[in-house]
């Protein structure tokens, strides 16, 4: 439109679909929150801002950023920028060491971007999505505890160091995450993920979260549960386990949600059975 190419009225036309303020695409372009970052980095975001966060995050496999939430932008400290609909923009020191290129949009490393999140969201929050960046390796557990330490004093440095301790990258899924960060913040000792369970050499079952000193074992049950075939392998897998003296709790996705306390008791109860 700057250019003469197109009016206001024509922009509005069925033909176009607005990401932001003045950028529009093709209507017939089906929108991906990697077009909304390509975008943003063109149009809008000044020189040495970086796509940062939760969007960094869903770039490199961790988690989403659907159509209708901004996408987290980090300009440096003293740069004046925003605030622009569409995008939730974050202030703070930027090195370029901290920055690469994905497909030309400067994004955040996956380091800075755990560091990030650690600031921004809640702990568990952070957990989830950090822990799907360690399980692809991107990053090590271990590397985000130096950085924290690298930083000590600076503001922020203990909440990375707290999400670096309770990373693990084999959590499965975000609820997973999520589910175990609670259980500690609660008090509990840190369950095993994916704890494979044998019989003479031979595979019985692999369980979400364990305690196998106790033989304690906690099963999310999420939305995929409602399918009965996967239903009636998992409770087939985890029949097994009688045999061998475990307690398997379950927790369903609607209860995580509405019950946790009452969980909590649950899981609290059996450990206090099991060590006496």
């Amino acid at each position: 439109m700057s250019q003469g190419l197109l009016t206001r009225a024509e922009l509005r036309s069925s033909a176009w679909q607005p990401l932001f303020k003045d950028v529009y695409a093709d209507a017939r372009l089906v929108v991906s929150h990697p077009t909304r970052c390509s975008a943003a980095a063109r149009w809008l975001i000044p020189p040495g801002a970086a796509i940062a966060g939760r969007s960094a995050a869903a770039l490199f496999g961790a988690g989403r950023v659907e159509e209708h939430e901004p996408l987290d932008v980090l300009v440096s400290t003293g740069q004046r920028f925003g605030p622009v609909a569409g995008l939730a923009v974050h202030t703070a020191s930027l090195p370029d060491t901290d920055v690469l290129l994905r497909t030309g949009v400067p994004v955040t490393t996956p380091e800075r971007t755990c560091w990030d999140l650690a600031q921004w969201l809640r702990v568990e929050d952070a957990v989830a999505l950090v822990d799907v960046l360690v399980r692809r390796r991107l990053v090590e557990p271990a590397q985000l505890s130096e950085r924290a330490r690298r930083h000590t004093g600076e503001r922020g440095w203990k909440r990375m160091l707290r999400v670096a301790d309770l990373t693990d990258g084999g959590a499965e899924s975000p609820p997973e995450s999520r589910l175990r960060v609670r259980l500690v913040l609660a008090g509990l000792p840190a369950p095993v993920t994916q704890f494979v369970v044998e019989r003479n050499g031979a595979f019985v079952a692999r369980l979400d979260l364990a305690w196998p000193q106790w033989k304690i074992a906690i099963e999310y049950d999420g939305i995929w549960h409602h399918d009965p075939e996967q239903l009636h392998r998992d409770r087939r897998r985890l029949n097994r386990l009688v045999g061998d003296d475990w307690i398997v709790l379950h927790l369903t996705s609607k209860r995580f949600a509405t019950d946790f306390d009452g969980f909590l008791a649950e899981v609290c109860h059996a450990i206090r059975t099991r060590k006496r």
